[in-house]
């Protein structure tokens, strides 16, 4: 295979003896008695050589020059005769104020050159021009003062201009400019050519192009304002003073005749009043006919000598530094969309095509009442104010900011040391610029404040353009007051803690006499902050609910802007809001996994021996009749079914991150939290598209995960639950046609009681049997279910007494300690014996406990008090008998995942709302949430199994 390399070669590489040859892009030499011309793109002939044929390129024939015309003409065709001498070149050369003649009038070549004189008399007053080829009048301010072409003492000659040296003229500018972030003071070849003269011309004659460019060499210094430099501004401020008789412009105090407007005015809090003291002439709304959403700057822009150069909008883009299409440049300037651009750019561009700066004076244009159009100034921050007493441009303190009007985009002109045809030691580039847009508090019609716009200037030291980049930034934000907001907001987090403070008490209170146990110990604060910190996250979970939503609602659905979004920075106690829920909410998660992996639990077999069986005795080799066993297998049934129901949902976990991500991101839901004004669901590709807003991507996804959540629960209770399956219920009456209870205690003395026992006295037989029970009973002709005659209730919340409690753990302490009483266990019985006397023991005592046997450990049952439910609590302490609570619903769900589906959807919308706000991402959010579902429901399922097991003494290899 062919190589296609090429050697890379620039001009610059060619050196003295060679050109660079562009048809095949290397360097090439020059012929005999030849150099590299000027340019680099050719050849030229030596000095004291003429030119005999030229093609460009090498195709030049070069012939020396006799010895009695050793000069070459300008053209460098010809040989001529040089009578005051040559210059480096092999050219002629003249005295100054003389032109160098080479040809007659009627284009004859000379053979010898002549050098005359420019006449500069009063009559013609003409001097040389700056190529010294032909005579021109003499600058009019030399004429003006000397009536001559020379500026003589005690005139002062600065800038090419001659001024009358008289009292008051402005004194001697100082030529530096101070880099601030280098910590550089350069003397500029511009401010020292320029300075002075624009000084003095804009001080004696009002020249507008001296006044203008005095202006831009102020602005270029960074408006730099001392009373005692004597720099571009402190020229221009002496000017400023000394000229308040010539009038204003305008009617605005700070624009005087023939100066530009460069400041506000230094004095305290006035910028305050410029910015906030009137309001903008007309409205913005985003809908209806009347609908206005361009903002319409207009800047007047100017050279750096002054020259008013024209009227320029800025939807072109002239103020963004970094490309983009001409659509997104546009929508900068829609109202109410947030527009963020930030790019790095090569110093050697930004030297290639901004090599002249570009002051601009920014306006607002609107229409007059009249039709007619009308500009209001745009003030601005210049965040690099240097030498000011007074005034820092830093911070939201508008007392101590000084506004100014001029800016440009980059300066690499003031940099230049000695030479301008140099390149700039130092350039300054305006790398960050914003456009803020404040609402006025409290208007329903789209008012604002005048525009404010802040520039920040970096300042580069030229080492080697090519590897040397800026990062460059423009943004446009809309703000309004939101102390109100905020203020608004600590009312409600206070007010809602301290209700939240309130209900942990409480919570602790029904807790302490559940446990029975009166004292306040370390273990009751330890559960209080517990309590608290649920609570707490709830109230922290409403108001960032709340916020994001009143957001979204108001902002996009606004007609006349009335309200616009916080600021990035602004939203910054919101996040920690989300954070704090988070956190907290997580801990209650964790405290709610730890009390319903720990409760105890215990299946009661109602059923009897049906008759007697034969059965040898080990040992003795005897056979003895004994009562027929009773079957396991019901046991083990519900056991595997409650371990089923462990972690059932009110909804399902998958179809809901499903649905929130697909109208996210399918729908385009996630559209309506970008920092614009338009409420619709999709957006063009080739349409600016604003920045996120946090709150408005948190109230988004936090209202879809709440309305789908709702609907779900609708679903399944209403549709689902009451026509195809409702596991809780359906458990309940398989518990009754097992012919087994439930007793399970959350804490030390409370819990539930499902009443499982069946009407038919017993459950272990065959099917038709069974099938005839289960029709006697839907035909009404046996008693009902519940745990009280003639009553359905089989549910209850239970309040026992600490005998019984006592009596509970003691039977249970055969298990879990291996030791118990002599009647219980056997010092020869392995543990599976153990276990199963311990079984037989414990089914014994609450089967007999729920049938009145122990009249010292006796209950009764009884309603809650409308007030008990509310609060959670229950006011009657069961200190000899204990209390059965009616329960009309499925209180025994509270030690489920199905009794909780508040504290797991809360978790689970603020889970998914941490990640996002990480990450900016809904689908990385939608798929880190359900992995966090399905780990929490292993790691539930797992230990609950355990404990399961551990609680009934039933063997885990039977629990699937």
């Amino acid at each position: 295979a062919r190589g296609f390399s090429v050697p890379l070669q620039r001009p610059a590489d060619c050196g003295a003896d060679r050109f660079f040859d562009s048809s095949r892009l290397v360097c090439a030499p020059c012929g005999a008695h030849q150099r590299q011309s000027a340019g680099g793109r050719s050849c030229a002939c030596e000095p004291g050589y003429r030119m005999v044929s030229s093609n460009g390129g090498f195709s030049v024939t070069c012939e020396k020059c006799p010895e009695n015309m050793s000069g070459v003409t300008q053209d460098g065709w010809n040989c001529i005769t040089c009578p005051k001498g040559l210059t480096s070149k092999g050219n002629c050369k003249c005295p100054n104020n003389e032109i160098l003649v080479e040809r007659s009038i009627d284009g004859i070549l000379l053979d010898e050159a002549l050098c005359i004189h420019c006449n500069g008399s009063e009559l013609s007053v003409s001097a040389s021009d700056a190529s010294g080829s032909r005579c021109v009048r003499c600058e009019n301010t030399f004429i003006q003062v000397s009536k001559s072409c020379d500026c003589i003492s005690p005139n002062i000659l600065t800038g090419g201009l001659c001024f009358l040296a008289h009292e008051g003229l402005p004194p001697k500018g100082v030529a530096t400019v101070r880099f601030a972030q280098l910590g550089l003071t350069l003397t500029s070849a511009w401010f020292l050519k320029n300075l002075q003269s624009s000084a003095f011309a804009c001080w004696l004659y009002s020249n507008l192009t001296a006044c203008q460019a005095l202006g831009n060499m102020c602005v270029m210094n960074m408006n730099s304002l001392s009373s005692s430099s004597t720099d571009a501004c402190g020229l221009f401020q002496y000017i400023f003073v000394s000229t308040a008789r010539v009038g204003i412009v305008h009617s605005i105090p700070y624009w005087r005749h023939n100066l530009p407007w460069l400041y506000y005015g230094d004095q305290p809090g006035l910028a305050s009043q410029v910015l906030e003291k009137n309001h903008f002439p007309t409205t913005f709304s985003f809908k209806g006919t009347d609908k206005d959403v361009k903002l319409h700057f207009i800047a007047a822009s100017f050279d750096a000598a002054g020259n008013f150069l024209k009227w320029q909008s800025l939807e072109g883009g002239i103020l963004q530094l970094c490309p983009d299409t001409q659509t997104k440049l546009n929508a900068a300037f829609a109202f109410g969309t947030t527009y963020q651009q930030s790019c790095k750019i090569s110093v050697s561009k930004i030297l290639l095509d901004f090599a002249n700066p570009v002051f601009y004076d920014l306006f607002l244009e609107y229409n007059g009442g009249n039709g007619q159009q009308h500009l209001w100034a745009v003030p601005v921050l210049n965040l690099n104010l240097q030498y000011n007493e007074k005034f820092v441009n830093q911070g939201s303190n508008m007392n101590n900011w000084l506004l100014t009007r001029r800016f440009f985009l980059v300066d690499a002109l003031s940099g230049k040391e000695n030479d301008l045809g140099r390149p700039p030691r130092v350039i300054r580039i305006a790398s960050k610029i914003t456009i803020s847009i404040r609402l006025v508090s409290h208007t329903q019609r789209g008012t604002i404040y005048p525009p404010l716009i802040s520039v920040a200037y970096t300042d580069v030291l030229i080492q080697n353009p090519e590897t040397q980049s800026v990062t460059v930034s423009f943004a446009v934000s809309y703000e309004m007051n939101q102390s109100e907001a905020q203020i608004q907001t600590d009312i409600a987090l206070g007010v809602l803690s301290g209700l939240a403070v309130l209900w942990s008490l409480l919570k602790t209170a029904g807790w302490k006499r559940r446990t029975g146990n009166s004292i306040i110990d370390l273990q009751t604060v330890f559960k209080f902050l517990l309590f608290y910190a649920g609570d707490l996250a709830n109230v922290f979970f409403i108001i960032t609910v709340g916020t994001g939503i009143y957001w979204l609602v108001f902002f996009k659905a606004q007609q006349f802007v009335s309200v616009l979004l916080p600021l990035p920075s602004q939203e910054e106690d919101f996040v920690t809001y989300i954070a704090c829920a988070f956190s907290l909410k997580a801990l209650q998660f964790l405290h709610l996994l730890v009390s319903q992996l720990t409760i105890d639990i215990f299946f009661i077999d109602w059923e009897r021996p049906k008759g007697k069986v034969l059965k040898a005795v080990e040992g003795e080799g005897v056979i003895k009749s004994a009562a027929a066993p009773v079957s396991i297998w019901r046991t083990y049934f519900i056991a595997n079914e409650w371990n089923e129901i462990q972690t059932v949902r009110k909804i399902n976990p998958l179809f809901q991150v499903l649905a929130v991500l697909f109208f996210l991101e399918v729908v385009g839901f996630s559209n309506l939290a970008l920092m614009d004004a338009s409420s619709s669901l999709t957006r063009s590709s080739e349409s600016y598209v604003a920045p996120w807003s946090r709150i408005l991507r948190f109230g988004v996804s936090a209202a879809l995960w709440i309305a789908i959540a709702i609907l779900q629960v609708i679903f399944f209770a209403v549709f689902y639950e009451r026509f195809f399956e409702d596991k809780i219920s359906q458990f309940v009456d398989l518990c009754c046609v097992s012919n087994i209870s439930v007793f399970l205690l959350s804490h030390n003395c409370f819990g539930h009681y499902i009443h499982g026992r069946s009407v038919h006295g017993h459950a272990d037989t065959n099917m038709e049997e069974m099938n005839m029970n289960l029709k006697r009973e839907a035909e009404n002709l046996c008693s009902q279910r519940g745990l009280l005659p003639n009553t359905d209730g089989q549910t209850f919340q239970i309040s026992i007494s600490r005998k019984m409690r006592l009596h509970y753990d003691w039977i249970h302490e055969t298990l879990t300690r291996k030791r118990g009483p002599a009647r219980l266990l056997d010092s020869s019985a392995n543990p599976f014996e153990q276990s199963t006397r311990a079984y037989n023991a414990m089914n014994k005592f609450l089967s007999s406990f729920l049938d009145h046997v122990h009249k010292e450990m006796d209950y009764i049952v009884k309603d809650k008090l409308l007030l008990e439910r509310l609060l959670g609590m229950e006011f009657m302490e069961p200190i000899d008998k204990s209390i059965f609570y009616n329960d009309e619903g499925h209180s025994f769900s509270d030690v489920l995942y199905y009794g909780n589906e508040t504290t797991l959807l809360i978790f689970d919308i603020l889970f998914f709302s941490v990640v996002d706000l990480a990450s900016q991402s809904f689908v990385l959010a939608a798929i880190l949430t359900y992995l966090q579902q399905e780990i929490f429901r292993f790691i539930r399922n797992t230990l609950g199994r355990k404990n399961l097991a551990s609680k009934t003494l039933v063997d885990q290899r039977f629990l699937i």
